[in-house]
């Protein structure tokens, strides 16, 4: 039951993610600048070099990163909308287990947010980004983890949200400092000391490093940490979305009432 309810949910969301495709396409708009207009200015402002290279080809993990973060953010908020209109209260009284609707919603938005990544793929060549056979294996497993990260955390957050108003300026206020903390624009090493502390909190940190050391073969992180770090935030994001789930709508024990920006 648990298998077919996760297989159900991934379903039904992949029907609506299918029905409203141009959203992978309009999808690009965002990464493109940052990758063609923002890099190719800041690259000619620094003569073309940072770090020790190009830097729209240091930049493009970043910008995959980007792309997938957003794009799983946008998949969670469709519980946000469920709740509003009551099919949320539908889905959680049918045979499904409350788990596996959980654990549907983050399969989901994960394969959404991997789709959106390889969409952005092939700019990789425009931007003059080196790959290989072995580098490009690596990469697509390190953007699964990254989506599977991005939307562990949108659907975390989201589960706690009644407003389809309050949730983008809440989520946005979240992701955008995340993902400037976490060296997507810029290496770590040129960072302030305070922010080399404050990135190992940063799981966004984790995932563009694993892509930028899969195309690159530069690391911050060692692999294994990021793999480790990753591995453990994962099991705890699911972990809160399992249990919110499992309280359903009746989650006063929560501590709704005391939190009235969710409204």
């Amino acid at each position: 039951m648990m298998l077919r309810g996760i297989y159900a949910i991934v379903v039904l969301d992949m029907k609506r993610f299918w029905l409203n495709r141009a959203r992978l396409f309009a999808g690009l708009a965002q990464p493109l600048l940052y990758l063609f207009v923002l890099g190719a200015g800041i690259g000619a402002s620094m003569g073309g070099r940072m770090g020790g290279g190009n830097y729209q080809p240091f930049i493009f993990p970043g910008v995959l990163g980007l792309s997938q973060l957003f794009t799983a953010t946008f998949a969670a908020i469709t519980i946000v909308f469920d709740r509003q209109i009551g099919f949320f209260k539908a889905v959680l009284v049918s045979p499904v287990p409350r788990p596996a609707i959980a654990i549907g919603k983050i399969a989901a938005g994960a394969l959404q947010a991997f789709l959106q990544g390889v969409v952005v793929l092939p700019f990789a060549w425009i931007a003059q980004v080196p790959f290989t056979v072995g580098s490009t294996i690596a990469l697509l497993g390190a953007m699964a983890l990254a989506s599977i990260t991005f939307s562990a955390l949108g659907v975390a957050v989201a589960a706690r949200f009644t407003s389809t108003t309050v949730f983008p300026i809440v989520s946005n206020a979240v992701l955008l400092p995340m993902y400037f903390l976490s060296g997507a624009m810029f290496p770590l090493d040129m960072a302030p000391p305070w922010m080399k502390v404050a990135v190992f909190f940063d799981p966004v940190a984790y995932a563009v490093d694993l892509m930028r050391g899969a195309l690159l073969g530069r690391f911050y992180f060692n692999p294994w940490l990021s793999l480790g770090a990753l591995a453990v935030i994962i099991t705890l994001l699911t972990w809160v979305a399992v249990r919110i789930f499992n309280r359903g709508e009746d989650d006063s024990s929560l501590g709704a009432t005391n939190f009235n920006w969710r409204r």
